[in-house]
């Protein structure tokens, strides 16, 4: 597997996992019937440094972004997102990618990262919480999950 920077035409070859990620409306607060324009701008836009892996055939299976989470004085402390693609679940492939996201914001000057709402039934909550991520509050009811109906958010933090 390799895990690279994102290059813009790269996009075409995010957007059916991203897609099928977000219409299942299961991780992301995101409009499960987000446009591909409007994907692209949440995914890709200017401010995120956008990774993506691809596997030993060159498919690419998952992408991460890492961006501030804040401005100003804050704004050494990141956020990201990261999509593995569900056909590819279960390798070992988000951890991988999670570890080099880590390691890149850190190496790129930020102190922490936050995720500011991580929906609390999401499986990655064992991932994050392995890595050193601690859940700082929870929004409760805040998400209307389609299999769970109300659940809460998580806001999750890690120092860098």
């Amino acid at each position: 597997m390799l895990i690279r920077e994102a290059a813009a035409d790269d996009w075409p070859r995010i957007w059916p996992f991203w897609r099928r990620i977000v219409a299942a409306g299961e991780t992301y607060a995101w409009d499960p019937d987000t446009s591909e324009d409007a994907g692209r701008a949440l995914w890709m836009g200017p401010a995120k440094r956008v990774y993506v892996v691809e596997d030993d055939g060159g498919t690419v299976v998952a992408s991460a972004y890492v961006t501030p989470n804040y401005g100003g004085p804050a704004a050494r402390i990141a956020n990201a997102g990261f999509m593995v693609d569900p056909d590819c679940g279960g390798r070992g492939i988000g951890r991988a990618l999670a570890e080099h996201i880590l390691a890149a914001a850190k190496a790129d000057g930020y102190r922490g990262m936050v995720f500011n709402a991580v929906v609390e039934t999401n499986p990655a909550v064992a991932l994050w919480t392995s890595l050193g991520f601690t859940i700082l509050g929870t929004v409760p009811d805040a998400y209307e999950h389609p299999r769970h109906g109300r659940v809460g958010l998580h806001i999750m933090y890690r120092a860098l």
